[in-house]
């Protein structure tokens, strides 16, 4: 019997078993373990490839003896490895490209919104005074804007959960401390001698209530999807958020119990001027159109000790480095005898904690609040948390005050209209090159 003969007898038998001619070729990816393959044969670079199911004996295609060209060809597979350098430049020129779509876009639609280049540069350089005007406005903005997405990248870096209700969470933090001041009876221009004593009560009361808000939130509606696919938290945490915001607009109609809510629940409430307004530039004998008061160092201030206390608290207490440790692998910190649920728990109640702080600062600084105010806020605080790098408390902060300085200068260069579509722009420009944020990790997710 000849080579082809037996071949073509093993063909029949192969397709007899199920199997086709072309079970004959197999993927091989190096050539070097070509001829390890079962019932693999190799001479001279030339692969022979037989399947080794059938039972017909052939002792010419048993042999361990090379089989001749002449007698069965069988094409020549080359194999070529891909050059490193090759995949390094094109990955170059992938981003090459993008930095030219990038610029296409912002030519072709930057003059829509108010980009235009030669104008804003004549502006600044003929009063720049502006400029530093809108800078501080942005810095105090954003400060408060970091302070609500510390809320959003703790949880995250905890329990990988973004928590669509901790802006409508701030919210609430305002109408809390909105309802004892009503119940002090505070009004615009109080004596700071009342004043300051009634502000720390709301301090303590909208964060202490925040905090307790929270952690029954985390316990009766995220803690039961804990393991449950990520969609579910997400579409509870997304029902929680239209909760609370019913919760405000219910809240703004009990004008019988709280006057200073008023008769309209979904109208905006006056908050009570209560910090001072001295313009420190011109009590320094500095005369300059720049205003820059003492709320707004008093709130920037506060924003600023707030953000630096989670910091020595995360990175330098014992809870903090039980925090630190669950959000990297939550089994190793059972393993380690660290109590998980108490951690989440705890991060919940900062973040809540938090966002009560943030609640009456800002109302102390605008001066009015409304029940839809969390969503706006809140949709921009994560923006800052996914800038810097959502699950870096450092990177939050950065974010916050990224996203208020471009909110404020948008505001005064570009258009107020466009202002969102600009933070949001640039949102997505920082995530194309960087995908985990300004200080985030790029982490390859593990199926």
């Amino acid at each position: 019997m000849g080579v082809r003969e037996c071949a073509q007898d093993r063909i029949i038998n192969q397709k007899e078993e199920g199997s086709s001619a072309t079970d004959f070729i197999t993927d091989v990816t190096d050539v070097t373990d070509i001829g390890k393959k079962e019932g693999g044969r190799r001479d001279n670079k030339k692969l022979y490839l037989f399947p080794s199911l059938s039972n017909v004996p052939c002792p010419i295609l048993d042999s361990q003896f090379p089989i001749p060209d002449s007698q069965f060809p069988i094409p020549n597979f080359q194999f070529s490895i891909p050059n490193s350098q090759l995949l390094k430049n094109m990955k170059n020129w992938k981003s090459i490209l993008l930095y030219l779509g990038v610029a296409y876009i912002v030519l072709l639609l930057g003059p829509i919104a108010g980009f235009d280049l030669p104008k804003i540069m004549g502006e600044i350089a003929s009063n720049p005074e502006v400029l530093i005007q809108q800078l501080l406005v942005g810095l105090v903005n954003g400060a408060l804007i970091a302070i609500i997405a510390l809320g959003y990248t703790m949880v995250y870096g905890i329990i990988e959960l973004i928590n669509f209700a901790h802006g409508d969470l701030y919210m609430l933090g305002a109408f809390a401390s909105l309802t004892v001041f009503g119940a002090f009876g505070m009004q615009d221009g109080a004596p700071l001698g009342i004043a300051i004593p009634v502000m720390l009560v709301a301090l303590i009361v909208c964060s202490v209530f925040c905090a307790g808000l929270n952690i029954v939130v985390e316990k009766y509606a995220y803690r039961p999807l804990r393991n449950a696919p990520r969609l579910a938290p997400l579409i509870s945490a997304i029902g929680v958020s239209f909760i609370f915001q019913n919760m405000g607009l219910f809240w703004g109609g009990l004008k019988a119990f709280i006057p200073v809510m008023g008769s309209n629940s979904a109208a905006p409430k006056s908050f009570p001027d209560l910090l001072p307004r001295v313009d420190i530039f011109k009590a320094l004998g500095i005369q300059t159109s720049i205003v820059f008061t003492t709320k707004d160092l008093i709130v920037l201030v506060v924003a600023v000790v707030l953000m630096v206390l989670l910091h020595v608290f995360v990175q330098y207490t014992r809870l903090g480095k039980a925090m630190r440790a669950t959000a990297q692998s939550r089994d190793a910190a059972k393993i380690m005898g660290i109590n998980v649920d108490q951690i989440i728990a705890l991060t919940f109640l900062i973040g809540g904690a938090l966002a009560g702080s943030a609640g009456i600062l800002v109302g102390l600084y605008n001066n009015t609040i409304v029940f839809t105010m969390g969503f706006t806020a809140g949709l921009r605080a994560f923006t800052a948390a996914v800038l810097g790098g959502i699950g870096n408390i450092v990177g939050a902060m950065l974010g916050g005050v990224l996203i208020g300085l471009l909110s404020s200068l948008s505001d005064q260069y570009l258009s107020s209209r466009w202002t969102n579509a600009w933070v949001f722009g640039v949102l997505v420009v920082i995530l194309a090159f960087r995908p985990g944020g300004l200080l985030g990790e790029n982490v390859q997710e593990k199926v």
